[in-house]
């Protein structure tokens, strides 16, 4: 009695133990474990197999990054997998990414979250394919970099949920990203490109690749680490290659209002690290007026986020004189335009055909009118490079225009323009970079600079 006693005691201590630990998450399986149906290859010409119930990528020589990605996208999601890699590889799992015509013809970018069997054991990091480099390395968080077990099934949990991405390597703590760039895209698979002197041939697995796409509250899980913020802040490739933050996100320092020795009183507004001019009935400089930095530059490169309102009107100018121009109307510097190309009467107008519209330079040259413009209401990227008189005007990572100032071209675009009365337009040495009232309500964040 007391043997069977105790066999009954230990079983129910057994089925106890074995219930708790039991996922009752819903998941839903994004991968049928017997063939590639709702998943496509893009990129490289890396091969896919399905063998034993899990995906298998293999490396190839003279192809680039590959990636099998989900036919479906996915904004807010709890996402859990198992994977397998050679020593010797790289690779990643793509979140919240696209592949689009309008960016590098095609190229997918986007979040992901790294697979790196290296020493450097950053698995479960998270990186920017294709735009922006590292968000979350693991440098400082040796406790991950240890979860990672070499040649054998490792398991990621991700979590992307509003602008937050957490990732667990092995029930491991690995990164925590607040991000707001994408919110939206496909998950993906990824081969890495190799060099002539790797061996081909070499293997990353996947197997169990599920999801949850509802009740994310309830299944969510709290992490101990303290979140890498991005609005307003320079990722750790920005950090290396020299870059600062021009707005910090908070306060006006570093600007004032380009005829005031001050940042403007009224016109606008800082909240939740954004910085917008608000409207005032679209009239140019009427209401705060436009802000300019206190120190000034000449070769720089600029990157600006930005959002536009229904029919607004803006600009992000740069060699700009403050002391030119003390009547009606914006300060006098090259313009990087901002507006709603398709409800403002200025995208029609202009002294050269186009000139005024959505990334051009203002009167003077049409960006390309198939530039990647984001819907109203979300975020776009300026980028203005300045190098030896040599200037790019890039929206959304694609490069949309290019000119040289001094050059007998420019200067005759020039004497074609509003400007011409302007002596010497546009090519001073140095000057200010300004952000424009023009009335119209029009929000920025994440204002950075490389000056050389």
């Amino acid at each position: 009695m007391r043997n069977l006693f105790i066999f009954l005691f230990s079983a129910l201590v057994f089925t106890s133990c074995a219930d708790s630990e039991k996922d009752e998450t819903p998941w839903t399986q994004l991968f049928n474990e017997e063939n590639l149906d709702g998943w496509t290859k893009k990129g490289g010409d890396a091969e896919y197999r399905v063998e034993n119930s899990a995906i298998i990528g293999i490396t190839k020589h003279n192809t680039p990054n590959t990636f099998l990605t989900t036919n479906k996208d996915y904004e807010d999601f709890i996402l859990e997998v198992d994977f397998k890699v050679h020593p010797s590889m790289n690779s990643g799992i793509q979140i919240r990414s696209n592949s689009l015509d309008n960016y590098m013809d095609g190229r997918v970018h986007g979040y992901q979250v790294e697979i790196d069997p290296s020493d450097r054991a950053w698995s479960g990091g998270i990186y920017d394919e294709a735009r922006r480099g590292w968000l979350v390395n693991l440098g400082e968080n040796p406790k991950a970099q240890q979860a990672f077990k070499q040649n054998e099934w490792n398991t990621y949990r991700i979590e992307a949920i509003g602008d937050t991405i957490k990732t667990w390597i092995n029930g491991v703590p690995a990164s925590h990203l607040i991000d707001d760039k994408t919110s939206e895209g496909f998950i993906a698979l990824q081969v890495h490109s190799i060099g002539e002197d790797a061996e081909a041939g070499t293997e990353v697995m996947w197997k169990n690749i599920k999801i949850l796409t509802e009740d994310l509250e309830k299944y969510s899980k709290e992490t101990p680490l303290e979140p890498v913020k991005t609005k307003n802040s320079l990722t750790t490739a920005e950090k290396d290659n020299g870059w600062e933050m021009l707005w910090d996100g908070e306060t006006t320092e570093g600007w004032r209002g380009a005829r005031l020795d001050e940042f403007p009183e009224e016109g606008w507004k800082i909240e939740d690290g954004v910085l917008t001019v608000l409207a005032s009935g679209g009239g140019e400089s009427e209401a705060g007026g436009d802000i300019v930095t206190k120190e000034l530059y000449g070769d720089f490169e600029l990157k600006i986020d930005f959002k536009i309102t229904e029919g607004a009107n803006s600009g992000i100018k740069y060699f700009v004189d403050t002391d030119l121009n003390k009547g009606p109307g914006s300060s006098i510097g090259l313009e990087y335009q901002i507006l709603d190309d398709e409800r403002h009467p200025d995208a029609k107008l202009g002294n050269h055909k186009g000139s005024r519209t959505m990334a051009s330079l203002y009167d003077l040259i049409q960006a390309d009118p198939d530039k990647p413009v984001n819907p109203i209401g979300e975020w776009n990227t300026a980028r203005i490079v300045s190098k030896d008189n040599k200037v790019e005007h890039w929206l959304n990572g694609e490069k949309v225009l290019e000119y040289e100032r001094k050059s007998e071209e420019y200067r005759q675009l020039v004497s074609e323009s509003k400007y011409v009365d302007w002596p010497n337009f546009g090519e001073a040495e140095e000057g200010h970079i300004l952000l424009q009232d023009h009335g119209n309500k029009v929000s920025f964040k994440n204002i950075k600079i490389k000056a050389e």
